[in-house]
């Protein structure tokens, strides 16, 4: 269940205090050139160092260990990691009897019989997320000319961002975001029906990533406060082209070739600064929690590339499975 796709599959590996963590690639097209630098742009977009993200600081180098010859994809499966280094384990030791509200601590130790590693958040982490990102790298040489775009439009309910993550800092507390996507140059007819459509993936890829609560389409939910005659995007022209973009760019599960547009919501961080009454399992009473370690304010600051890569893993995906049903037709 690591494992996301039909044709180009990504499986992610790891655990966030572990000796590394990455990404194996199956499926992707022989001859595509890649090289080391082409990650730098949207892995360092990842990182953390920014105002508002975690002290965590990682190098995040990627090593190829596979599937990549004389800089270009062999066809064999690619495996890609980076190291862990700056880690801190010893912070997580108390969350065995005490789990964090709104952590995977008690359900994964229930799952996991008691031996999953919470290291840091272990396999939960949010840091497992540079392994999709190495991947969407990839993705989005496949479905080149398509473009896609994600940006962090508010925070904390304020769309003066600045300000938002200022005052979490001074309050010693965390906020959420909402990240707006879109996807120009897009093709007609990308989307199975019915399970696969392209929502439906696009939700699936986009809510494996830690801290989604939320997505919503085009006009979104606003959809069901309108009439049929106002949400209805008319065509204007013979390549499909519509006067509004209600549906987001998508119709009947299948993109229509207008910008494709969605929005995420991502919940504030668990980790919190402010103290927290919860239970302690191990002495079977209520128990003051300060969490410890290191963690960001805002980790919305860092989720328009790893939702960027969920898109464009799910378009390969897409592009490829069509290509098998209808040839090359894009």
């Amino acid at each position: 269940m690591n494992s996301f796709g039909k044709v180009f599959r990504v499986s992610l590996f790891g655990e966030s205090h572990g000796p590394a963590i990455g990404v194996v690639i199956d499926g992707c097209p022989a001859g595509i050139a890649v090289n080391d630098s082409d990650f730098v742009s949207d892995l360092s977009r990842r990182q953390s160092g920014g105002r508002g993200t975690t002290p965590r600081r990682e190098a995040d180098k990627p090593e190829i260990i596979s599937g990549i010859f004389n800089g270009v994809t062999t066809g064999s499966p690619i495996t890609i990691i980076t190291r862990n280094s700056d880690r801190k384990s010893s912070d997580y030791d108390e969350f065995k009897s005490i789990p964090r509200p709104g952590h995977a601590d008690f359900v994964a130790g229930v799952k996991y019989s008691g031996f999953s590693d919470l290291r840091g958040s272990g396999h939960f982490s949010g840091r497992i997320t540079w392994g999709l990102v190495a991947a969407g790298v990839i993705a989005k040489k496949i479905i080149m000319p398509s473009e896609i775009a994600a940006k962090l439009i508010s925070a904390g309910g304020s769309p003066d961002i600045d300000a938002a993550i200022e005052k979490a800092i001074s309050e010693g507390d965390t906020i959420g975001g909402i990240v707006e996507c879109s996807v120009r140059n897009t093709s007609v007819g990308l989307g199975e029906p019915f399970f696969y459509s392209f929502e439906s993936a696009v939700s699936h890829a986009v809510f494996s990533i830690p801290a989604i609560k939320g997505i919503e389409f085009g006009s979104g939910f606003g959809a069901a406060l309108m009439k049929g005659s106002q949400h209805n995007d008319v065509y204007i022209g013979k390549t499909g082209k519509t006067l509004t973009n209600n549906a987001g760019g998508i119709n009947g599960g299948i993109t229509n070739g207008n910008e494709i547009i969605f929005r995420v919501a991502v919940k504030p961080t668990s980790s919190t600064g402010i103290e927290q009454k919860t239970f302690d399992f191990l002495k079977n009473e209520m128990s003051v929690l300060r969490v410890k370690g290191r963690h960001d304010s805002c980790i919305a600051l860092r989720m328009p590339v790893i939702i960027e890569a969920a898109v464009a893993v799910v378009m390969a995906d897409l592009t490829m499975i069509d290509r098998g049903i209808n040839g090359s037709r894009f």
